[in-house]
């Protein structure tokens, strides 16, 4: 037989605690979501931007010295928002949970395949 589970409340936990804990760490989450999708956006549309430029300089006949210094500052600037656009969309805490289980099915696959061997050989 099974014991009788304890309520929140007789652990000492306070439910209502818990869920505006809950509610503020989503809160927090949602504003850093927002955060990092505007910043995503606004250099989606500098990228555009530069692109265009970038192609107006390409077809002008006449390359002048300072058109070709342009032209490097803006596939540096190219560079700089791909990088900051790549780096926005990863995160390292998005990727902890699938390396996690990475490691751990591989994990098993290898100590199964291990156990296969040794049983046929």
């Amino acid at each position: 037989m099974k014991p009788p589970k304890k309520s929140s409340q007789q652990s000492g936990e306070n439910p209502e605690f818990n869920l505006e804990q809950e509610l503020a760490e989503l809160e927090r989450s949602l504003s850093a979501f927002k955060q990092r999708y505007d910043q995503v956006q606004r250099d989606r549309t500098e990228k555009a931007q530069w692109q265009q430029r970038r192609q107006e300089l390409q077809h002008n006949q006449h390359q002048t010295p300072e058109i070709k210094a342009e032209l490097r500052q803006i596939k540096q600037q190219l560079e700089l928002l791909e990088l900051n656009l790549e780096s926005q969309l990863f995160s390292w805490r998005s990727l902890k949970k699938p390396f996690w289980q990475a490691i751990r099915f591989g994990g098993m696959g290898v100590i199964i395949g291990w156990i296969l061997k040794s049983l046929v050989a």
